[in-house]
């Protein structure tokens, strides 16, 4: 009886350890769309070439950068749900769980590329506007 109510205090331990990291992302992206217009009135450093750059190319850097840290938080949850397969030891629960986490990863990605695709697409579009 003991396994099974420690199996349950881990799943509780587990549960607010989630939802700490989510609480913690949360407060962290509040902070900081908070408090960057109050680091806008300082200058760009000039080796960063961010004060040279256009500002379509500012955009698609960002749009860039973000696609891929999402990128790579859809290879995490890969990597966890492969993980979770495979020290599930055949628990048909454990399994679907991880089974869960793989699909989740794979739209994600696939998700993530199609939205790559389409900012690549309509950039390349609005370059070739600008120049005819």
């Amino acid at each position: 009886m003991k396994y099974f109510n420690g199996e349950k205090k881990g799943r509780e331990k587990m549960s607010k350890l989630t939802k700490n990291v989510i609480s913690f992302a949360i407060i962290f992206a509040f902070a900081a769309l908070v408090f960057t217009p109050a680091l806008a009135q300082f200058s760009v450093p000039t080796g960063t070439g961010l004060a040279d750059a256009e500002l379509e190319d500012t955009a698609v850097n960002i749009i860039k950068t973000v696609l891929s840290l999402l990128g790579l938080i859809a290879l995490v949850i890969i990597l966890m749900g492969g993980f979770k397969w495979m020290t599930s030891g055949g628990n048909e629960e454990k399994v679907g769980e991880a089974k869960k986490l793989l699909g989740a990863g794979v739209v994600g990605i696939v998700i993530i590329l199609a939205a790559y695709a389409i900012t690549q697409f309509v950039v390349v579009q609005m370059q070739n506007a600008l120049v005819t």
